[in-house]
């Protein structure tokens, strides 16, 4: 058997002490090599073998650095010399586009699509206090909210993400923050329908910009209902439309340019969906139209962004006519034990 690369070998032992501590979380412990395998196969994306290159060829920094995960901009600063900053630049560039951030990585200002900051802003004085806490963070992206999470003193936060550009992009990330979080944070390429079932083992979990990409909701918020243990809190982040709780929008081929949106609920309609999930404590905490300096195209994400995908007569309907994106916030719990049974 090949020795395991460092990623591969901090995951497992973040399992093993999770598991240690928590026998549910055994069954996934043995799933890890087939999922690594499948979730990295090079087979599966012609660039993967080049993202992997990339990090591979950052170069070993100082061992004394400060680490800043508590910031709007998730911030490591090191001294690096004028080649070796060059070097980290262009290698970070080889993984764009970079959608969720933002990062300053020893000098270098990574300015995502998104201002993920400012959903970080909206959603956090509203959770229940992490610290201590297991996190999953479902469609996770690079990474960014899950560094965020830790920084609010989370016990354990596992992103998810099939998409192995983001697991390289996390794995870069990692490389500047080094083990500042203590292993507490740790990403695994998969998606929700590859947790195990009825798992009960988090704490909180994440999904933000996830729901509405499913052609089956209510089975999604299922699965993320098995996911939590009992009382665990649910941070529900989707696009929703105007209207009462019978209210909900399936748009054409293409809503906002984006491939495979299938239901835009209303807030209402989509805190009746949790309520028969079995979701408690259900309430609605920010809705707000997504604005265009929240999401935009930079030098780290050059392709069109939202600017790109509104009517530029009207700014409040998308280019197929439909409302333009707003997006609600929305928290739940699972019923405590007393109540599951």
């Amino acid at each position: 058997m090949a020795p395991l690369s460092d990623d591969h070998r901090a995951i497992y032992q973040a399992f093993l002490d999770q598991a240690a501590l928590d026998s549910s979380l055994t069954a996934w412990l043995a799933k890890l090599p087939e999922q690594l395998a499948q979730g990295l196969d090079r087979q599966r994306h012609g660039d993967l073998s080049a993202w992997e290159k990339a990090v591979a060829k950052l170069p070993t920094l100082p061992t004394e650095r400060r680490v800043d995960l508590n910031s709007d901009t998730v911030t490591v600063d090191l001294e690096l010399s004028d080649s070796q900053q060059r070097q980290c630049f262009n290698l970070l560039r080889k993984l764009a586009p970079w959608r969720k951030g933002p990062f300053q990585l020893g000098g270098i200002h990574i300015d995502t699509e998104w201002r993920s900051d400012w959903k970080w802003q909206r959603v956090a004085p509203h959770l229940a206090p992490l610290k201590y806490r297991k996190v999953l963070d479902v469609g996770g992206g690079s990474g960014y909210h899950a560094w965020r999470m830790a920084g609010a003193g989370a016990a354990f936060v596992l992103v998810i993400d099939p998409s192995p550009r983001f697991y390289w992009q996390f794995q870069a990330v990692r490389h500047f923050i080094g083990d500042a979080d203590g292993g507490r944070t740790q990403f695994l390429p998969v998606g929700i329908e590859d947790v195990p079932e009825n798992l009960g083992f988090f704490d909180t979990v994440f999904s933000m910009g996830v729901l509405y990409h499913r052609p089956a909701p209510l089975e999604h918020l299922q699965q993320l209902k098995a996911a939590l243990a009992p009382d665990g809190e649910l941070v529900l982040e989707t696009l929703v439309v105007e209207g009462d709780e019978q209210t909900v929008f399936v748009p054409g081929e293409r809503y906002a340019a984006m491939p495979n949106v299938y239901f835009l609920p209303s807030s209402k309609a989509l805190c009746h969906w949790l309520e028969r999930c079995g979701f408690i404590n259900i309430r609605v905490v920010d809705e707000a139209l997504t604005t265009l300096e929240e999401q935009r195209s930079t030098e780290w994400m050059t392709y069109q962004s939202l600017a790109d995908f509104l009517d530029p007569e009207d700014r409040s309907r998308t280019i197929e006519g439909y409302p333009a994106p707003r997006r609600a916030v929305i928290l739940a719990n699972k019923p405590g034990l007393s109540r599951l049974y």
